[in-house]
C-alpha cells in the first residue's frame, strides 16, 4: 500500500519545497494539496466537520503553484490536488495549468476534483450552486477536448472551445473514457457521485474513508454498469488519521493508496508527525 499525505499548506506552515524533500527522503508516495481561493467573512454555509471553520482554510496556498515547487525539488514524489474546485476555474486556463504540471513533473500529477461545500465562495466565482455538479462534468469534458492528441472542439451546456492547438499535453495516456492525468473525485457516497466517477474519472477519493465496506460494492456495480474495467477502479481514502487496524482494513478491501492527514503547522511539528507515520510505510 502506498502512503501519501495531505496538508493545508499556508503562509504560516512548512514550505512546499522542504516538505517535498522530507517526504521523498522518508519514502512517502505522494503529496496532495487542497484548494480554497478565499473564505468570505459573511458566510452562512456551515463547516461540514462542525464547529468553527479552522483558520487555515482562508490561508491556503494556491495548490498548483505549491505543487510546481514540490515537483522541482523531488524526483519521484507523486503530486495531487485534494481537491481542485473545478467549477471555480476557467476550464481553458485550468486545462493548461494541469497539463503543464503533469508535463513538467513527468506524469506525476493526480487531479483530485470536487464540487465544493462553501456556497458563498462558489457564488463569488459566478457558480450557480444548484447546477455545480453538471458544470464540473461539462468543464471536464471541455478539458478532455483540449488534452486530446488532435485538435478537438467541444460544445457543452456551460461552455465551448474550438478545435485548438493546445500544448503541452498531459504525459499520462488515455484510459478508457479518461483523457489527461489520473483523475479522482472527492465527495460523499451516492448514486449521482458514483455515476460521475464511472463516466469520466479513474476513481473515488472518499474523505476520511468511513463506510467503505458498504459503499464500495455499490460503486463497483455502477462502474461495471458503465462498461468500465473492474480492475481499473481506484479508491483512495483521503485525509485519514491512521491506525494499524484501519490501514489493514483498507488493504483487505483492495485499496492500494491511502492519503494521511498532516497538521497545518510549522516544520518541527510536521516532521514529528511524519516520523510517527513512517511506521506505516
Amino acid at each position: 500500500m502506498r502512503i501519501s499525505v495531505t496538508i493545508f499548506l499556508t503562509d504560516e506552515t512548512i514550505t512546499p519545497t522542504l516538505l517535498a524533500r522530507e517526504l521523498e527522503e522518508r519514502g512517502f508516495a505522494g503529496l496532495y494539496l487542497p484548494e480554497h481561493t478565499h473564505i468570505p467573512v459573511e458566510r452562512v454555509t456551515p463547516y461540514p466537520a462542525g464547529g468553527e471553520l479552522p483558520p487555515e482554510y482562508g490561508r491556503t496556498l494556491d495548490p498548483f503553484v505549491a505543487l510546481g515547487q514540490a515537483a522541482a525539488v523531488a524526483e519521484s514524489l507523486a503530486l495531487g490536488t485534494g481537491i481542485t474546485l473545478v467549477a471555480q476555474h476557467d476550464p481553458v486556463a485550468l486545462a493548461k495549468q494541469i497539463a503543464t504540471l503533469d508535463h513538467l513533473s513527468g506524469g506525476r500529477f493526480t487531479l483530485g476534483l470536487g464540487f465544493g461545500w462553501n456556497v458563498e465562495e462558489a457564488a463569488d466565482h459566478g457558480v450557480d450552486w444548484r447546477t455545480r455538479r453538471e458544470l464540473v462534468r461539462d468543464r471536464m469534458a471541455l478539458m478532455r477536448a483540449l488534452w486530446s492528441a488532435e485538435p478537438t472542439g467541444y460544445e457543452g451546456e456551460f461552455g465551448s472551445v474550438r478545435p485548438s492547438h493546445a500544448h503541452p499535453k498531459p504525459v499520462q495516456k488515455p484510459r478508457g473514457p479518461v483523457v489527461g492525468p489520473r483523475t479522482l473525485v472527492g465527495g460523499a457516497a451516492g448514486p449521482k457521485l458514483f455515476a460521475h466517477i464511472s463516466e469520466y474519472t479513474d476513481g473515488w477519493m472518499p474523505i476520511g474513508g468511513r463506510g467503505l465496506t458498504e459503499s464500495m460494492p455499490v460503486l463497483r456495480a455502477a462502474w461495471a454498469g458503465a462498461g468500465r474495467d473492474p480492475e481499473a477502479l481506484q479508491v483512495v481514502p483521503y485525509a485519514v488519521l491512521p491506525t494499524p487496524g484501519k490501514l489493514t482494513h483498507y488493504a483487505d478491501l483492495g485499496i492500494e493508496e491511502v492519503v494521511l492527514q498532516l497538521p497545518p503547522a510549522g516544520e518541527g511539528d510536521v516532521l514529528r508527525v511524519l516520523d510517527e507515520y513512517a511506521k506505516y510505510l
